[in-house]
């Protein structure tokens, strides 16, 4: 062979070497990442080819999928549809043919749609048999009537808010509520006049409500009254005091730490030195402000993690992190050790707090899927409670519950009384707004306790309302009636 054709067959032989290669490299290393790549349309017409999966709550599904026209516009065969689907949109997200999904739909899409791996030796008897590739099953933690209860609430009063249900023994999530909230089944398909415009609506960066915000979990309020609770469970960890009815030296007024800037009460109301007990039944700020200035930041902060401040949640769905500040002077940590300053936290963190001292100090990691269900109903994997930390000793778990149920019993959290059953609380009514110019977040944190001693359920319920007062009674007032039907519907439901 001459030379020039000898580099002529040289480099033919390189090309189909080089596209070997790359059709290896396309076949087995991209594989999966091209045929999960949202704009690949195959992938698309395949995950609505056949009815997705079912969230379950109660043994029921709160989705299905109905049956659609298929033409040269539409080549998607099924399309989500949601029962009750405001209600349950915190939970659920939405699953779109076309803007996608979110949430359990997004992050459950292999379970719902049959293709998780875990399917695999299922889906390849399918193919031997020629039977239609099926979606599983995602049985969530949530009670039914909870839900109901809390969106209900939440509507009623009209203004924008969240409510968080779990069981302290288990950490699952029981209810999850937003409001205002979204129908998913409005833009669940992909037509231009009635899904596009829905979506359009919705994502309206002017409207306030913005009813797409999952506020029981990504939003931040600043915590008020309800975070002196975390303060209490602080103070008795450190030993700064040993009992709820130990009077503390609290003067009033009492001055900050290094200022002039006197630490001002609710009305008048029995604060100088008053015992723990007192302070938490009547929200004594000069008590829990001097508190958490004696205990000091690192002590404070220590305690607030141990809680679950700082740190994000996965439920599966992520809530954002909330906040107890790091850098701060003695002044500084007062204010925030009251529920001020830059402490903000979600509606799941509070109701977190609340069910930590409900279990008798240990704190256990929330979750809303029980388990995920194979197409035949097996299950492909099932949740296991799993403890997050321990924020108090069992012994000052429950001294800090006689000071919650003082609250209850005499205190401003009487419109959460729920007959013949123990009910632990506490009100707030967190400031906002440059110089405190906004209306107030009325907040209501609280757990029932039973007979037998057990507690089945704390909640955790916020109030945006322009109708609020600027005293601690408006938790008691707007949240607290909530958060009672929500523990009721979880004890009834258990009946």
């Amino acid at each position: 062979m001459n030379k020039p054709l000898r580099r002529i067959a040289i480099f033919c032989g390189l090309l189909v070497l080089a596209l070997l290669i790359r059709d290896n490299w396309l076949q087995y290393l991209q594989a999966d990442s091209l045929r999960t790549d949202p704009k690949n349309r195959r992938v698309l017409i395949a995950r609505y080819s056949t009815p997705r999966g079912d969230i379950i709550v109660d043994g029921n599904p709160i989705t299905g999928s109905k049956k659609t026209s298929t033409d040269s516009l539409n080549d998607f065969a099924y399309k989500r549809t949601y029962k009750d689907g405001a209600m349950w949109a915190p939970v659920t997200g939405y699953a779109s043919q076309a803007f996608g999904a979110s949430q359990l739909e997004y992050l459950e899409d292999g379970i719902l749609t049959g293709t998780d791996d875990r399917l695999f030796f299922r889906n390849t008897l399918n193919m031997l048999t020629g039977k239609q590739q099926q979606g599983g099953n995602v049985v969530t933690t949530l009670n039914g009537a909870a839900q109901k209860a809390a969106y209900d609430g939440l509507q009623q009063v009209g203004g924008k808010g969240a409510a968080v249900a779990l069981n302290p023994q288990t950490g699952a999530i029981l209810a999850l509520a937003s409001y205002p909230s979204y129908d998913p089944s409005t833009f669940a398909g992909n037509s231009t006049t009635t899904d596009s415009k829905a979506w359009t609506k919705l994502q309206k960066s002017n409207d306030p409500t913005d009813p797409t915000l999952n506020r029981a979990l990504r939003e931040t309020y600043p915590p008020g009254s309800t975070f002196k609770v975390v303060t209490a469970a602080a103070a008795l960890e450190n030993g700064l005091y040993n009992s709820a009815d130990q009077q503390t030296n609290s003067p009033l007024p009492y001055t900050l730490p290094n200022t002039r800037t006197e630490l001002k009460n609710e009305g008048s109301i029995p604060c100088k030195d008053a015992t723990m007990r007192v302070a938490l039944q009547y929200s004594c700020n000069t008590v829990f402000g001097k508190v958490g200035a004696d205990l000091g930041k690192d002590k404070m902060l220590a305690e607030a993690k141990k809680f679950g401040f700082d740190s994000e949640l996965f439920t599966p769905v992520r809530a954002n992190a909330s906040n107890f500040p790091e850098k701060m002077d003695q002044p500084q940590t007062a204010l925030s050790s009251i529920g001020q300053f830059e402490t903000a936290a979600t509606p799941l963190q509070m109701a977190m707090v609340a069910s930590a001292v409900a279990n008798d100090g240990k704190l256990m990691k929330p979750y809303m899927v029980d388990k995920l269900q194979a197409p035949s109903l097996d299950v492909v994997s099932q949740t296991q409670p799993q403890q997050l930390s321990r924020p108090l000793s069992s012994k000052n778990a429950q001294i800090l519950q006689s000071m919650m149920e003082t609250v209850v019993t005499d205190g401003t959290g009487k419109n959460a009384q729920i007959p013949n059953v123990t009910v632990g609380g506490k009100t707030g009514t967190a400031q906002h707004g440059l110089n405190n110019s906004e209306k107030p977040y009325a907040w209501f944190i609280s757990y029932a306790k039973l007979k037998d001693g057990s507690s089945p359920v704390a909640v955790a319920v916020v109030v945006e309302d322009n109708n609020a007062n600027r005293d601690d009674i408006s938790g008691g007032g707007l949240a607290a009636p909530i958060a009672k039907n929500v523990m009721e519907a979880v004890i009834n439901s258990k009946k």
